[in-house]
């Protein structure tokens, strides 16, 4: 029998993977085609998530709309004006490098980072404090520890 001819395949009624097989010579049983078809099946799925994940990480990196959606939920769940909710999200955002480099450091202890991100968002509410005022500083100070600890727990925050 030779592998090239129509009349073999249409005998053996092989499938795709098995056609490609037989074409470059190589011959496969069943129990190694059925590996090879879950196992090209799982690395499509693994590949979609991969693409799937790295797309969300993308969106969740992208420092404009980082910021559009914290204006947005500020202004939602706070009821902030326009000018108030811009205000917050550029004070915040002001001190992002700063946060970053000291999540990096790496010769920092766990309390000495706690301490340092302290002593940063003070300084923040210090600045944002005046800007809404005591009841809606008070709200947004209940409503960032709420975010934070849902953050943490890996929950989405809801508000």
């Amino acid at each position: 029998m030779i592998r090239g001819n129509k009349a073999f395949y249409r005998s053996h009624k092989l499938g795709l993977f098995n056609k490609l097989w037989h074409a470059f010579r190589i011959s496969v049983s069943k129990r190694k085609l059925q590996i090879m078809k879950r196992f090209l099946a799982v690395a499509v799925i693994a590949m979609l998530a991969m693409f799937t994940s790295v797309n969300s990480f993308a969106q969740q990196g992208d420092p404009a709309a980082r910021q559009a959606q914290m204006k947005q939920k500020l202004m939602t769940d706070l009821k902030m004006t326009d000018v108030q909710a811009d205000s917050v999200v550029a004070i915040s955002m002001s001190y992002m490098p700063q946060r970053r480099a000291i999540f990096q450091d790496q010769s920092l202890s766990q309390d000495d980072k706690q301490a340092k991100m302290k002593a940063i968002t003070d300084e923040a509410d210090k600045r944002i404090h005046p800007i809404l005022g005591d009841p809606l500083f008070q709200q947004y100070q209940d409503w960032r520890a709420k975010n934070m600890q849902q953050m943490r727990s890996g929950k989405p925050a809801n508000g």
